[in-house]
């Protein structure tokens, strides 16, 4: 197997950027994959109010692994400019440079996590019941963090080259381990949700060692010592498109904490319920997510190549590709949800019954409102791509303000199902300020 860089500064840009996301795609889905086996392991095998635990450590998990891609896809812009230019030497810098950041910060990340777990569980209102079990999940998942760390550091280097295949054959590995690892420790040792947990970093320590591998054989990045000296502007440029990224990630992922707090207002059935969809968040947007990624390295790349009007083409060939592909998910789910949704969800016929019909709503809602995210994705990338971190952060600020005040007004207003109209007011927002300033951007880049 070599490794498979992709230069994306020739070519017809609808196919460059959809056979670069397809590989993509592929790696998220085995991601999500094993996301959701831990989620139905766990609701099968220990019941609702273990999946509620799951649920209600899953924001405060979400926004620690945005925060790292926040970090990593910021780091992977100035990659993709440098590759896209030829600029070599600056892109063993910037990997050198990349590498010690991200170590770093995941030391920090890992005491805050520690440190702030139970606190904030506290204060989302967690219920005493699952309080317990979803600290154990925070502590595990939390001490993996420089695991993560480096897994998405390497995805990002070699997505930054425009190659999207080895983390695809990295998410392959990770799945397979996660999954026979879930089986093993949850339903055969009866390690509960703290298994479910280890089998998850497990996965991940396979595919970040699978990542670095490949890395090490990519001729134009042997590194010199001289490479990860912190000197100069580079660490401050690299921090500068990475941070509003980060905080981006985060201040989403807090606005989400202010929806599970309402949400665990509502009893362990509604958290069951609200878990099981969110966990096909996932699966809705990995196509979405797949795209971004591609936008950003197809936009960075061309724009250290002086290339500017292919952007252009670019976002306009990956809107429709994104457009098509949140449709054709939407049908799938509303036509089979229920039936994916009951994987996840065991207990007594009326507690199935209960949980079932309030996940398939919020199911039926998010994704009949598809096309909104993925507009989001790309528009948003496009403008990393161009080297613009702050508009997109302040697209997160508006989002952020969105779900924060729908999620405590639309209960209110409408009743507990009022919270799952949170996530679309949310999009839309975001949208809005992203399209605003795409055109913004795009003039400023064209002169």
């Amino acid at each position: 197997m070599s490794v498979h860089m992709k230069n994306m500064t020739k070519g017809s840009p609808a196919s460059l950027i959809f056979t670069f996301a397809l590989p993509l795609m592929v790696g998220n889905v085995f991601q999500q994959l094993y996301t959701v086996i831990d989620t139905m392991v766990v609701g099968k095998a220990l019941g609702v109010g273990a999946l509620a635990a799951l649920g209600a450590a899953d924001w405060m998990n979400w926004m620690m692994l945005g925060i790292i891609q926040g970090f990593t896809q910021g780091f992977g812009i100035l990659m993709a400019q440098h590759f896209g230019a030829g600029n070599i030497e600056n892109l063993k810098k910037s990997v050198g440079n990349s590498i010690v950041l991200s170590l770093l910060s995941s030391v920090v990340l890992l005491f805050l996590g520690q440190l702030f777990a139970s606190p904030v569980l506290l204060l989302l209102q967690t219920p005493e019941t699952i309080l317990e079990d979803s600290l154990l999940y925070l502590r595990v998942m939390y001490m993996g963090i420089p695991i993560v760390m480096a897994y998405n550091l390497s995805a990002s280097i070699l997505r930054s080259l425009g190659d999207g295949k080895t983390p695809l054959y990295a998410m392959i590995v990770a799945a397979i381990i996660n999954i026979s690892l879930d089986l093993l420790f949850v339903l055969v040792l009866g390690l509960g949700i703290g298994g479910a947990a280890v089998a998850t970093l497990i996965a991940q320590m396979f595919s970040c060692i699978f990542c670095f591998y490949y890395i090490r054989k990519i001729e134009l990045l042997k590194l010199s010592r001289e490479d990860f000296y912190l000197q100069g502007r580079l660490p401050l440029r690299l921090l500068f498109l990475g941070m509003p990224m980060a905080f981006q990630n985060a201040i989403i992922s807090i606005g989400g904490m202010i929806v599970q707090f309402v949400v665990n207002g509502f009893g362990v059935l509604f958290i069951a319920g609200f878990t099981a969809t969110n966990k096909l968040y996932g699966v809705l947007e990995v196509a979405a997510t797949s795209y971004g990624y591609a936008m950003v390295t197809y936009t960075g790349q061309n724009l250290g190549a002086g290339k500017k009007d292919r952007i252009q083409k670019g976002t306009r060939s990956a809107l429709l590709i994104a457009l098509l592909t949140s449709v054709i998910i939407a049908a799938i789910m509303l036509l089979g949800g229920k039936r994916i949704l009951s994987c996840f969800i065991s207990g007594t016929p009326e507690e199935f019954a209960e949980t079932l019909k309030i996940a398939y709503f919020y199911l039926a809602v998010m994704s009949i409102c598809l096309p909104i995210l993925y507009t989001l994705h790309v528009i948003r990338s496009v403008i990393q791509g161009m080297g613009n971190t702050i508009l997109p952060m302040a697209s997160g600020i508006a989002e952020f303000i969105m779900r924060a005040a729908a999620a405590i007004l639309l209960p209110l207003l409408v009743g507990e199902t009022g919270i799952f109209f949170a996530e679309i007011l949310a999009w839309t927002g975001a949208v809005v300020i992203l399209v605003i300033s795409y055109f913004h951007v795009i003039r400023k880049v064209r002169g």
